[in-house]
């Protein structure tokens, strides 16, 4: 910490914790300041004291471990007594990974991108029916046609804007030029189509791609109906054998904040080690990590000042370690995350072999994000995530708290990152971050939050993280839930959460 640590901590705490006369600069001498604050807060949060004096400062440095090294369980010995029924079960699974064309990122390559996610989202649409049949082949076709006449188009938000009386005026495009369509905000709030329309085109944002029906009112097409590229209701696919799926995400492995114990218990868990659910232990077939996987190097300024592992080959290494104490029956699936050390655009290719090194095992695969997985005829779409920064942020009732809400928005515009401008994204002339096949579960990570939810027949959810809160979500004001891990029984479609979190 600086000379001044100490008027820097009471400015940073002021109006949440009181610092204590009693507490010095000496006190606070090789401190990381960022998580000691976490510290602090957890701790107060918790116990709902306010004013930190010598004692509590002492017991939360003591637990704070500022130089531990993360444990590297070498080998988890399964449990006497445990059978886990899946070791009987057969693997069978298919991987399909998403890739980018490599292109020279011009203009051209952003227009060939984008023409190409509405024409797979326009027939998408098409598809669907849903009384919006008779389609107008293009807005400029719209010419044609006389005020009064009911039409069906579809289009790319360009714009949105809510005029003077509350209305939402929105502008769409397609190859042929653009249209504004207006939907007009009812004057009471009732349970009826009118306000069921509204309060969908609330959710709009640029980019989307949608039907509009409506009647020509020149200048504009006022809205009657809007339809989603959506997937449609659909039953979810069982498997005969009892077997199930764990998921889990954002280890950040390399921080200080990684929970190592937690992670560990986890592991003796599937080894049968653990009393919690010992049945469900023996189920697990496969395990899907999405993203992630180490907390890399250089992702953010001064990083290295919450690092404990500051080799990003050794945070791999420790990483590849903990996966020798998964049995070997079981098939694990990794992908990377927007931490991890691969490119950042999306789609995000598998994590390098010059990170493996001298690691191979026949039932770790190494897969991109996103990536499509069979697994024993269960559908799962597995995607980091990095797109929900940018959903919850432009979508009305989506939020850090319920992160199911925003994934569900990713299967309602089939499009797993919608909205350009905040993730960085390959501009090949195929998109690749199209849904074009419906999942019977979708998994995310990336905001550290469980969330588990049913949408149209397929199970949404969320794995959370085994990182504990960081200085940068105290600020936020997000609360993460670590070390709760998601199992899905694929013969009887039930979730159910394994709290790890120890004392």
């Amino acid at each position: 910490m600086p000379n001044d640590a100490l008027m820097e901590l009471v400015s940073r705490l002021n109006g949440k914790v009181i610092i204590s006369s009693e507490i010095t600069k000496i006190d606070l001498e090789n401190i990381d300041l960022n998580s000691l604050i976490a510290g602090i807060t957890k701790r107060f949060e918790e116990s709902g004291a306010s004013i930190l004096g010598k004692k509590e400062l002492s017991e939360i440095l003591a637990g704070f471990g500022e130089k531990k090294e993360p444990i590297q369980i070498v080998e988890v010995l399964s449990s006497a007594g445990f059978k886990p029924t899946a070791k009987d079960v057969s693997s069978k699974f298919r991987i399909r990974e998403t890739k980018a064309e490599r292109v020279s990122s011009g203009v051209s390559d952003f227009v060939d991108h984008f023409q190409d996610r509405f024409r797979k989202l326009r027939d998408i649409i098409r598809s669907h029916g849903n009384g919006f049949s008779g389609m107008i082949g293009s807005i400029e076709g719209i010419k044609q046609y006389m005020d009064g006449r009911e039409i069906v188009l579809v289009g790319m938000i360009y714009d949105r804007i809510v005029t003077k009386k509350g209305h939402l005026l929105v502008t769409i495009e397609d190859e042929s030029g653009t249209a504004k369509v207006l939907f007009i905000k009812p004057a009471r709030k009732l349970k009826d189509s009118a306000n069921e329309l509204f309060d969908s085109a609330t959710k709009l944002a640029r980019d989307d791609v949608i039907a509009v029906k409506g009647k020509l009112s020149n200048p504009f097409i006022i809205a009657n109906k809007m339809l989603w590229p959506d997937i449609p209701i659909h039953p979810m696919h069982t498997t005969e054998e009892d077997i199930a799926i764990a998921f889990v995400s954002d280890l950040h492995i390399g921080h200080r904040l990684f929970m190592e114990k937690q992670f560990g218990k986890f592991l003796e868990w599937l080894n049968g080690g653990v009393d919690n659910r010992k049945d469900l232990a023996a189920k697990v077939k496969y395990i899907v990590i999405a993203g992630d996987l180490v907390d890399g190097i250089g992702i953010y300024p001064e990083q290295e000042k919450e690092l404990n592992i500051t080799d990003i080959y050794r945070q791999y290494s420790v990483f590849f370690d903990f996966l020798k104490s998964i049995p070997d029956y079981i098939e694990i699936f990794a992908m990377p995350g927007n931490h991890d050390a691969v490119q950042r655009a999306e789609p995000q290719p598998r994590i390098g072999n010059c990170f493996l090194k001298d690691f191979a095992q026949e039932n770790v695969h190494l897969v991109s994000s996103p990536c499509y997985l069979n697994l024993h005829g269960v559908r799962v779409l597995a995607y980091h995530g990095t797109s929900l920064d940018s959903i919850i942020h432009n979508v009305s009732g989506c939020s850090y708290g319920l992160p199911a809400e925003a994934a569900k928005e990713a299967l309602r515009r089939r499009h797993l990152s919608p909205i350009y401008g905040n993730n960085v994204i390959v501009p090949s002339k195929t998109d690749a971050m199209v849904i074009d096949e419906v999942p019977d579960i979708l998994h995310m990570g990336h905001i550290h939050k469980n969330g588990i939810d049913e949408y149209h027949g397929t199970t949404v959810l969320n794995s959370g993280t085994w990182q504990d809160r960081t200085s940068y979500q105290i600020k936020q004001g997000h609360i993460p839930s670590p070390a709760l891990l998601p199992v899905f029984e694929t013969k009887i479609l039930r979730t159910s959460l394994i709290d790890f979190n120890i004392a």
